[in-house]
């Protein structure tokens, strides 16, 4: 049997998708909410069946890659009956969150009695391309479902098994439930090509959302001219002010790097007032890099105040390069410099901006308030940890990814940043003036009949 071409075969599922549109994103609430509780319920009635496709892949995965990556890859794409606990609850979580679409954000009338009000509606069609586990599938389906947008979605070829048998299992309730079968759609081609097709599908797909690492969304960004979603990218920073609470300070600053070293959320550089006591930075230090294993990259003073000497066996800090302020490091590794006052905080700041995200420590209000207005970051955080800019933190219920970019929306992509806005007016009979000169009924006999 003659295999479809990548082009043909991507071209013909986003074309169904397009089809889908329509219906999807009239779908009222309870068919949505039902699809996703009837989606929680097979997911755990099919456990078994998914952990046995689980356990293939990651069988696979062990004698096609070497000892360090086959452990990251395992982390990455292992599940347990635990995950499948999780997946339900998520996939519930997201059927009892509001329904974005159809919500008025703002009604106002104009002086001709004219109504004018503005409503979210679903963006469409829209592509997910994702190097992750499968629980990022589940919450990609399930968000893109409640906002209205039926969604293509082109997994982690390393778990793929999974992938395709939890895919069946969420099309089937989905379309039990009254969905269209187009609403959810598993690409299941595992060429690379296939990622590279659904990024150039610019007559079907409304936008694209890049799941995973910095390859993947630089690729997505030089492939596609469709609107990215979620564009994660940018640096990290936390400002220990003059007057913080120290205590508090490290334990935010330890919390934002080694909770997950490797989240974009997690912080790259660390600004800290030079009257802070020397003291705080070489103790902050040793900790890093004792404790976590954090490789730290100082400037020349903080190089001095941290102390050269061997702790533990690891390697002490070492000198920063100019390239490391500009570097989203993704890994067990922090920048570290000191400033002389929040105004050379904020230049610094300034020029390595936009910020992922940025955090300031300090007891005074002013201080906070000045750093919260001035700093040009998808979020701001005062006093806690740069991990805390996140989706389901915020009480959003999940999240597509965070977007940095100004554009759409900035910070998590929930459901209510997977809608745009239109304007729907109400009028009875306004007409816009100068209104064309009246023609009366004989006028415009003479016009279509001339004597």
């Amino acid at each position: 049997m003659v295999e479809v071409p990548i082009k043909i075969y991507i071209n013909n599922l986003t074309k169904k998708a397009r089809a889908a549109a329509r219906p999807v994103a009239l779908l009222s609430t309870t068919v949505k909410n039902q699809a996703l509780l009837e989606m929680a319920q097979r997911l755990t009635a099919n456990e078994e069946a998914i952990l046995e496709a689980n356990r293939e892949d990651v069988e696979a995965v062990g004698k096609t890659l070497d000892r360090e990556a086959n452990k990251e890859a395992v982390e990455r794409i292992s599940l347990t009956a635990e995950s499948i606990k999780e997946m339900d609850e998520r996939l519930r979580q997201i059927a009892d969150l509001p329904d974005p679409v159809g919500e008025q954000t703002k009604l106002w009338q104009r002086p001709n009695g004219m109504q004018v009000s503005r409503v979210r509606v679903p963006i469409g069609v829209i592509g997910v391309i994702s190097e992750m586990g499968p629980h990022v599938m589940i919450e990609s389906m399930a968000l893109c479902l409640k906002s209205g947008n039926p969604c293509v979605f082109r997994g982690n070829p390393e778990c793929v098994r999974t992938l395709t048998i939890i895919a069946k299992i969420l099309c089937e309730a989905a379309e039990h439930a009254g969905v269209p079968a187009e609403a959810i759609t598993f690409v299941e081609r595992l060429e690379r090509e296939a990622a590279v097709e659904l990024m150039r599908q610019h007559q079907t797909l409304d936008a694209i959302i890049a799941r995973g690492g910095a390859g993947l969304r630089k690729a997505v960004a030089e492939q596609t001219r469709l609107p990215i979603l979620c564009h994660d990218s940018g640096i990290s920073h936390i400002y220990i002010d003059v007057d913080a609470d120290l205590p508090l300070a490290q334990n935010v600053v330890v919390n934002s790097k080694a909770q997950l070293a490797s989240a974009s959320n997690s912080v790259d550089t660390l600004l800290v007032h030079q009257s802070i006591p020397r003291t705080f930075l070489s103790g902050l230090v040793r900790r890093l890099l004792d404790e976590f294993k954090i490789e730290v990259r100082g400037c020349p003073k903080t190089i001095s105040l941290a102390g050269a000497e061997q702790l533990s066996g690891y390697k002490s800090a070492i000198a920063a390069s100019e390239e490391d302020w500009s570097r989203q490091f993704l890994g067990p590794i922090i920048a570290v410099k000191l400033v002389k006052d929040m105004d050379e905080a904020l230049d610094h700041i300034a020029q390595y901006g936009p910020s992922h995200t940025d955090a300031i420590v300090t007891r005074q209000y002013a201080s906070a308030m000045r750093f919260v207005r001035e700093v040009d970051a998808s979020a701001v955080m005062v006093n806690s940890s740069t991990r805390l800019h996140d989706g389901e933190q915020f009480g959003m219920g999940g999240q597509m990814g965070i977007n940095t970019r100004r554009v759409h929306a900035r910070g998590p992509v929930g459901l209510e940043e997977l809608t745009c806005e239109k304007y729907m007016v109400l009028g009875f009979g306004q007409l816009c003036y100068p209104h064309p000169t009246p023609v009366t009924y004989e006028d415009a006999l003479m016009l279509k009949h001339p004597r």
